[in-house]
């Protein structure tokens, strides 16, 4: 039996007598796209950051492959497996975009990211994994570029490369094809789908064609609380989340 990479127990997140989080529990399964939907002030960004150590949990337990990480801080969690992308990007935009690539490859070992005194297969593997994801993201073009002249979808597919770069076990991708055109959605599209070739994913997005058509888990938050989860056909044909929130708009578009 296949066990949850990572798992959210009873999590809950309260700002004073607001509780943003509300009791969430989650199954994320190994090598799966698992989408995570709602209204706006569903609390689905909150979850994000308490999964990722943004944000102290108030209570309830994060796992993962069976490790307690609640408590740990946001960089300790990357270490252990976690990355994520945000809703604006973040990168360093007077560095090429090749440069952005080795950077993230070399955090991955923190200690030795500024040594000087390195070993040369180290600096050589660092390099080639950024000329791997650069092929990955259809960025080998406009390596040499500085990202601050990238297209906002180039610049979207660069931060996720960042992600991977890492080399992590969970990627979270909050909104990634937010303010895209068409034809950088689907390249998007086609790059999250592929991630689960050596990646589990959670994801955050309101395009309903997009979440339908990549997820293979979605779980649908309303208020803090967890309305509804399954399968996208199981989702799709769910008279509560009609109601709640996708209304005439589950067979496509926005919500």
């Amino acid at each position: 039996m296949t066990l949850p990479i990572l798992k959210a127990i009873n999590v809950t997140k309260r700002y004073g007598k607001f509780t943003a989080v509300n009791d969430i529990s989650l199954d994320i399964m190994p090598g799966n796209v698992h989408s995570v939907i709602g209204p706006n002030g569903a609390g689905k960004t909150t979850l994000f950051h308490t999964l990722t150590g943004t944000t102290p949990i108030t209570t309830g337990s994060i796992l993962i492959e069976g490790e307690e990480i609640a408590h740990l801080p946001g960089y300790k969690r990357v270490l252990k497996g976690l990355a994520r992308s945000f809703q604006v990007t973040s990168l360093f935009p007077n560095l090429t975009v090749w440069e952005n690539l080795r950077l993230a490859a070399q955090g991955r070992q923190p200690t030795q990211a500024f040594n000087p005194w390195r070993r040369a297969e180290s600096i050589s593997a660092v390099c080639e994994t950024a000329d791997t994801l650069l092929a990955r993201l259809n960025l080998g073009q406009v390596a040499q570029r500085l990202c601050g002249e990238l297209s906002h979808g180039q610049q979207r597919r660069l931060e996720v490369g960042m992600a991977m770069a890492g080399k992590p076990k969970v990627i979270f991708l909050d909104e990634p094809t937010s303010g895209m055109g068409i034809d950088d959605i689907a390249e998007m599209k086609q790059l999250i789908r592929s991630l689960r070739d050596n990646y589990t994913v959670v994801l955050i997005e309101h395009n309903m064609d997009i979440v339908m058509d990549i997820s293979d888990r979605i779980t649908v938050m309303q208020q803090g609380q967890i309305l509804a989860q399954g399968r996208p056909h199981d989702i799709r044909n769910d008279e509560r989340v009609r109601r709640a929130y996708l209304g005439n708009m589950i067979t496509g578009g926005k919500a």
